[in-house]
């Protein structure tokens, strides 16, 4: 079969394609046929960022993923040879993730792909819709599990609805039955979010944000699912009720200043995440997100908000790329190509 890997930190150059045997399930795994492998941002920063440990010899990477199942080992018959499935955190703990034809996985991060679903769908989920999952269940009041109406009556602000993970946010945020609005830096961003699902969209370099958003939740903003707090904590206090939570998840800057009195009066919960914490959590969240799923509440492509660009397996330096230099949508590998 055929794999990309590295052996050192570095530019995409240190990215090869070997040829290597097909792998072998063993005890509470499967295997995998991969069709289509979603990149997401850790997987250039881990091969890129200088000081960042090499916890391998070598690594396959990629943490999500869509596939046939190929091989079952012993106790993991819950799935069978020919069953449709989507993959998560395929690379954590373990040297070889999704950027190969075919992958091992214990059965805990296997999830079964609904008929009609396309592969793109699959490896579009994995990260982004588990990193939105948590952002909409971290509110001190809230819900820990989504589902229909485990939302109801809340509002929700996606920032950079446009994005992989904001995708993710509107389309659960909206299956859970929330009022979701979204801020975006421009019309074509804008339509996106508008195809996502979100109730409300702003641009936040025009006019008056925080009377936009105010003006389409007069109580408030109860979560805000962020993405770049140093830039956007003025606009999220303006527009948040008190108590509500602003849940970060990433940011391209290194620090933020925040106003003590402000946040006091506002008693504010600022959650940042990460997901490779909680096994038994990301469990509960890739169950909610299958629910989802299975009731069509997620979608790829433009239509959807997330347009997809494909790129084959030889071109993995070429997809990691794309997602460095912002792709708006989601990058995919297609092993068989």
């Amino acid at each position: 079969m055929r794999a990309v890997l590295y052996r050192e930190i570095g530019d995409p150059s240190v990215l090869q394609l070997i040829e290597r045997d097909v792998p072998e399930p063993g005890p509470g795994e499967v295997r995998v046929r991969v069709l289509a492998s979603g990149v997401n941002p850790t997987d250039w920063r881990s091969r890129s960022t200088p000081g960042w440990p090499m916890q391998y010899p070598e690594v396959i990477p990629h943490h999500d993923g869509a596939g046939v199942i190929d091989a079952v080992g012993p106790g993991a018959e819950t799935f069978a040879p020919g069953d449709r499935v989507w993959v998560m955190a395929a690379r954590f703990g373990r040297l070889t993730g999704t950027a190969q034809e075919y992958t091992v996985l214990p059965v805990w991060k296997v999830r079964p792909l609904p008929d009609g679903a396309p592969y793109e769908l699959g490896a579009a989920l994995g990260v982004p819709a588990l990193t939105a999952h948590r952002a909409l269940t971290v509110a001190e009041n809230g819900p820990r599990r989504l589902a229909p109406k485990a939302l109801d009556g809340r509002t929700v602000l996606v920032a950079g609805g446009a994005g992989a993970v904001g995708n993710a946010a509107i389309q659960l945020a909206r299956w859970a039955g929330a009022t979701v609005i979204s801020t975006v830096s421009g019309p074509e961003k804008a339509a996106l979010a508008t195809a996502a699902g979100a109730h409300h969209v702003v641009n936040y370099r025009e006019g008056d944000p925080a009377a936009e958003i105010r003006s389409a939740a007069p109580g408030g903003v109860d979560i805000v699912a962020e993405v770049a707090i140093a830039r956007n904590n003025d606009l999220d206090l303006a527009v948040i009720r008190n108590g509500a939570t602003i849940a970060v998840y990433a940011d391209d800057r290194p620090t933020v200043e925040l106003d003590i009195l402000t946040n006091l009066r506002l008693d504010v919960r600022y959650q940042f995440l990460i997901l490779f914490t909680d096994f038994d959590r990301m469990a509960a969240a890739a169950d909610d997100v299958t629910a989802a799923l299975r009731d069509g509440a997620f979608g790829v492509g433009e239509e959807h908000g997330l347009p997809v660009h494909r790129f084959p397996l030889a071109e993995t330096g070429a997809a990691q790329d794309a997602v460095q230099m912002g792709a708006v949508g989601k990058v995919i590998v297609d092993p068989s190509a």
